[in-house]
């Protein structure tokens, strides 16, 4: 591959985990990914420490924002707390020198409500302190979803395109949650590019469930549901660093690459 590619890995050492796979870069969480506490680094050495061995060992660093943020819901008790934890997170993401901050979408309660969710992401936008590029990734499932379907990712760029700081939003494409979401993965770079105008990351995962089932479950590549050809594609054609999400740990994301290395020329 001649693009940069890495996996999602365990926080504790992802400069290991890279060195291990061949890989240039690794995603990880900052802290528990299903919590609302104060990010951490998990590097025994610490923020600075990481910072400097990523730099020496060429090593690119992207974080995953937890999955329990949502600033696009109507309720405050979940909406004003994730864009504070927000903000924690892409502080410490800007301080080891990380390359991008992933979010999701988000989601609101009903169809009714989907309006205000997009103008609660430009909100959010507006209030941030965006120091690195804050990427936002395509959703697989729920009737709400601000970025389940390429119109609401149309909605959700029209919107926050006068927000202050909206030049550093990027977007994130993930082939499991597209196939899920019921976009077809053949031609979709291109309307993903109409929309946004950028794709900075790539979340290369085939998909345990069928087209349009909302289900988020992710199978290693060429194993799943997937239009193999699709999922090729988008890796060949998007111009954006790959990043694994697959399951099997090292040996699941060395055969993974080896698909790669077969389907992509």
């Amino acid at each position: 591959m001649t693009v940069s590619f890495g996996a999602h890995v365990d926080q504790a050492d992802p400069l290991a985990a890279a060195t291990a796979l061949g890989a240039s870069l690794s995603q990880f969480f900052l802290g528990n990914p299903q919590g609302w506490k104060t990010p951490t680094v998990g590097y025994e050495a610490g923020p600075e420490a990481l910072k400097n061995d990523a730099v020496a060992a060429g090593i690119d660093l992207y974080i995953h924002a937890p999955y329990v943020l949502n600033v696009a819901t109507t309720n405050n008790r979940v909406r004003i707390p994730s864009r504070q934890l927000l903000q924690k997170q892409i502080d410490l993401a800007t301080a080891i020198g990380a390359k991008a901050i992933i979010v999701h979408g988000g989601h609101v309660g009903d169809e009714a409500d989907l309006g205000v969710g997009f103008d609660n992401w430009r909100k959010c936008i507006d209030g941030l302190n965006i120091t690195l590029p804050l990427l936002i990734e395509n959703t697989a499932g729920g009737t709400g979803a601000i970025a389940r379907q390429l119109e609401r990712i149309d909605q959700l760029w029209s919107t926050i395109a006068s927000a202050s700081g909206v030049e550093n939003v990027g977007f994130c494409l993930d082939t499991c949650h597209a196939h899920a979401g019921g976009i077809e993965l053949a031609g979709v770079v291109a309307k993903v590019m109409a929309i946004t105008g950028r794709i900075d990351l790539v979340h290369a995962n085939d998909s345990r469930d069928a087209f349009d089932s909302g289900a988020d479950r992710h199978a290693n590549l060429g194993t799943g549901l997937c239009d193999p050809e699709g999922l090729a594609e988008v890796i060949a054609t998007a111009g954006a660093p790959i990043v694994l999400e697959t399951p099997g740990a090292k040996e699941g994301h060395t055969d993974d690459i080896r698909w790669i290395a077969e389907h992509v020329s």
